[in-house]
C-alpha cells in the first residue's frame, strides 16, 4: 500500500524536523466514501486506526471488518446528530466532533445510562466560519470545562478544520494554545494537504484520506 507507506514516511520526517518523537503523532486513515477493497488493502498492510464522517456509512462496514480483522480503533470525525448518539457510542472508540451543548447533554445522558463513554474531542471552529460546525475559539475554554466538570465527560482533546482559503498555521497554533490552556493532551489537526504543518504545531493525530486511499468514489462504496 504505497500511499500508506508514503504518508507514514512523511509523518516521520515532519516529526523529526520538528524535533518530536514520530511515535507522538498518530495517523488516522480517513476511509469515508472509499471502496471496501481499498480499506481492506490498508488493513492488510497492518494499519488499525481509521476515521469516518457518517455514522450510517460506518455501521455498514466496520462491524464486519472488526470481526474479520480483530481490534480496530475507529474515530468519528464528522458531524454527529443527536438522534445518532446511541449508535455512534456503540460503534466508535472516539468521537472528535463534540461541538455544542445539546450534543454534550445527550452524550452525557447516554453515558450515564450505559456506564461508559467513548473518548471525546471538542471541535473548535478556529475560523469562526458560519457554515462550519464547532465551538467558537472564545467559548472553547468554558465549554471544555463545562463538559468535563459539570457533565463528567471524558474530553481528552480538541479538533479543528481550518478555513480552506486561509493559511493553516495560525489556526493550528490557536488550537494548540486552547489545548495547552485547558490541559488537554490530544490535538487532532492536519489533513492530506497540510498535515506536516500541523505536526510542526503540535498535532498528536493527523487525518489523512485521499493521500492514502486515492480519490474518493462515492459510487464505488462496498
Amino acid at each position: 500500500m504505497s500511499g500508506l507507506a508514503d504518508i507514514i514516511e512523511r509523518i516521520d520526517h515532519a516529526a523529526r524536523t520538528a524535533r518530536r518523537d514520530p511515535a507522538s503523532v498518530r495517523l488516522i486513515a480517513v476511509s469515508k466514501v472509499q471502496p471496501l477493497a481499498r480499506i481492506e488493502a490498508v488493513l492488510d498492510a497492518g494499519h488499525r486506526l481509521f476515521g469516518e464522517n457518517r455514522v450510517q456509512e460506518a455501521q455498514g462496514r466496520w462491524p464486519d471488518l472488526r470481526a474479520r480483522y480483530g481490534e480496530i480503533e475507529l474515530h468519528l470525525i464528522g458531524p454527529l446528530q443527536t438522534n445518532k448518539v446511541k449508535p455512534a457510542m456503540d460503534l466508535f472508540d472516539t468521537i472528535q466532533s463534540l461541538d455544542r451543548t445539546r450534543l454534550a447533554v445527550k452524550i452525557a445522558t447516554e453515558a450515564q445510562a450505559r456506564g461508559a463513554c467513548p473518548d471525546l474531542y471538542v471541535q473548535v471552529n478556529t475560523g469562526d466560519e458560519k457554515q462550519k460546525a464547532g465551538i467558537a475559539p472564545g467559548e472553547a475554554d468554558a465549554f471544555i470545562a463545562r463538559c468535563r466538570e459539570d457533565m463528567d465527560l471524558p474530553v481528552i482533546g480538541v479538533m479543528a478544520i481550518p478555513p480552506a482559503d486561509e493559511a493553516p498555521a495560525p489556526h493550528f497554533d490557536l488550537l494548540a494554545q486552547i489545548a495547552e490552556r485547558t490541559g488537554l493532551s490530544e490535538i487532532s489537526m492536519g489533513m492530506s494537504a497540510d498535515f506536516e504543518t500541523a505536526i510542526e504545531y503540535g498535532a498528536t493525530s493527523v487525518r489523512v484520506g485521499s493521500a492514502i486511499f486515492g480519490a474518493r468514489d462515492p459510487s464505488a462504496i462496498g
